[in-house]
């Protein structure tokens, strides 16, 4: 066979060579990277949103996104669904975030509004599967409608697909959802599901119902961000984590994240240069008020231990009397646990304990310590909180810090009182190590409670009840309170210096580097929900 027959191939008639079959398939690319067109791309724009690609550049490292399966096509041919569809409605693939590999996917908008049928869900799914098999985060940009109602139930199907394993890789690998617009019914199940959600202010929204129903069915009338909202789900409902003033700032947030986060849950997190600063920290001995009765905000507390401008906190507008965050000591990765004084007196309620709870079963799947610092009055009283179940809710703490594995330390700054003070990671229920500062009060409930009900008759036959009851206080405060009778028995392992708290932190985490704790065989336990 002669050269020239070789490189020619006819077919129908026509002369075709392989520059043919390349320009095709550049000719297809450049259809699928195009999405629903420039008028849609546009329209896009002019919402103040990006696009699906234009998202991923701007996320991950330069040059580094490798596509997946851009040739996918939808298979329902009835109900105007006979067009083309490029991409399937979502970009999917891989690519490096401060050089560090991820799998990612971003809905396009542009096509179909981003709902999800068959194959979209399964393009996502296999995305997913290679993501776990690798043992690398995945990053979903959510951008949808919801499921796309032509193809029927199909689509629900592909729902289920994605539902499957964002379970199956929950703790497996990191998960993180970012919300770039409205996210409708089943596309709001998917994110529910990983671990951090990032929604972005006025163009991003969650809601299971659109405001439209809620009024034909209850006729309640409701703006689409009033009713699903960034603010709404980082103050209200506590359903996402990170509120952004735009997409590129809410990748920023992403890309600050992965920085505190292993790949898989059998690595541990990459370790930073230290700030380099003293361990002796000066400042902390005046952050505390010696009055318990004051309040005062903990994140300065915490931002004096941990490494300099290294805290991040989490769910930072939600359930505020309790702060939890990641942070650095002299590199190493950290989860941060805190009552917050400055709002509820630091007590625990409902919202406060789900976040909780939450943050430190996380940490404990993908192996980092947790470090918790308490101020803690009890769980918050009243009837609202009882019939919300703040039993059943303040037992989540107990059962996450009693399940966590991963080296566990406490710092109590000051008040730990009652059911509380076990609930966050006391000795009796876990903590590797706990130090208490010299002005600690440790006890079943307050001196000013505990007085006036054991005093009681003393202090109600008293001549002068006021000052009887103020030397019972005190009686009580010297007697019990004081951190030197829960360091007696063994509660508090050591009471130490405020201004040397990060060195004992530092010390305690090096102590407990590499350690191991295995529990009883079970499939799994029954969490409290």
């Amino acid at each position: 066979m002669r050269q020239a027959d070789a490189e020619i191939t006819i077919w129908g008639g026509e002369h075709v060579d392989i520059y043919d079959k390349i320009n095709e398939l550049y000719d297809r690319r450049r259809k699928v990277e195009l999405g629903g067109g420039d008028e849609k791309i546009e329209k896009q724009h002019q919402r103040g949103k990006l696009t699906a690609r234009e998202r991923i550049d701007l996320l991950v490292d330069p040059g580094s996104f490798v596509e997946l399966n851009p040739f996918i096509e939808h298979r329902a041919q009835h109900l105007g669904l006979n067009g083309d569809a490029p991409g399937e409605g979502v970009v999917t693939g891989f690519a490096n975030i401060s050089g560090r590999p991820v799998f990612l996917f971003a809905q396009d908008f542009t096509v179909f509004g981003g709902a999800l049928g068959e194959m979209h869900g399964k393009k996502i799914a296999a995305v997913m599967d290679m993501a776990a098999k690798k043992g690398v985060p995945i990053i979903g940009l959510n951008d949808s409608g919801g499921a796309r109602i032509q193809e029927g139930v199909v689509s629900l199907d592909g729902y289920g697909h994605v539902f499957y394993r964002n379970t199956i890789y929950s703790g497996v690998i990191p998960q993180i959802s970012v919300i770039l617009g409205p996210c409708a019914g089943g596309a709001v199940y998917s994110p529910a599901l990983t671990d951090f959600v990032i929604m972005v202010d006025h163009t991003s929204q969650m809601f299971i119902t659109g405001p439209k129903v809620i009024q034909t069915v209850t006729g309640e009338k409701i703006s689409a961000e009033d009713l699903g909202g960034s603010e709404v789900h980082n103050r209200l409902s506590g359903n996402a984590h990170f509120r952004a003033k735009s997409e590129e700032e809410a990748f920023a947030i992403v890309r600050k994240l992965l920085g505190y986060l292993p790949a898989n849950n059998r690595e541990t997190a990459p370790v930073a240069e230290g700030d380099g600063t003293s361990d002796y920290r000066e400042n902390l001995i005046d952050l505390v008020p010696f009055d318990p009765t004051r309040p005062y905000d903990v994140r300065r507390v915490i931002e004096e231990i941990v490494d300099r401008g290294s805290f991040m906190e989490v769910h930072a507008a939600f359930a505020k009397n309790a702060v939890v965050g990641f942070a650095r000591i002299k590199g190493t990765a950290v989860g941060i646990v805190a009552n917050q004084p400055k709002a509820m007196a630091g007590g625990l309620d409902i919202d406060a304990s789900d976040k909780v709870a939450r943050f430190i079963r996380f940490c404990d799947a993908f192996n980092l310590p947790l470090i918790t610092f308490v101020d803690v009055t009890g769980f918050f009283p009243g009837v609202k909180q009882e019939h919300g179940g703040i039993i059943r809710h303040g037992a989540k703490i107990i059962y996450a810090y009693a399940e966590a594995t991963v080296p566990k330390l406490t710092v109590i700054l000051r008040k730990a009182y009652g059911g509380a003070y076990v609930a966050m990671n006391s000795k009796s229920i876990g903590a590797d190590l706990v130090f208490a500062w010299p002005n600690a009060e440790i006890a079943v409930m307050g001196p000013e409670g505990a007085a006036t009900v054991i005093f009681a008759k003393e202090i109600q036959e008293s001549p002068d009840p006021v000052r009887t009851r103020a030397e019972k206080i005190q009686e009580y405060r010297e007697r019990f309170s004081n951190p030197y009778v829960a360091a007696a028995y063994g509660m508090v392992d050591d009471v130490i210096d405020p201004r040397e708290t990060r060195i004992k932190l530092l010390q305690g985490l090096d102590m407990l580097r590499g350690k191991r704790e295995t529990r009883p065989w079970k499939k799994h336990g029954n969490l409290p929900l």
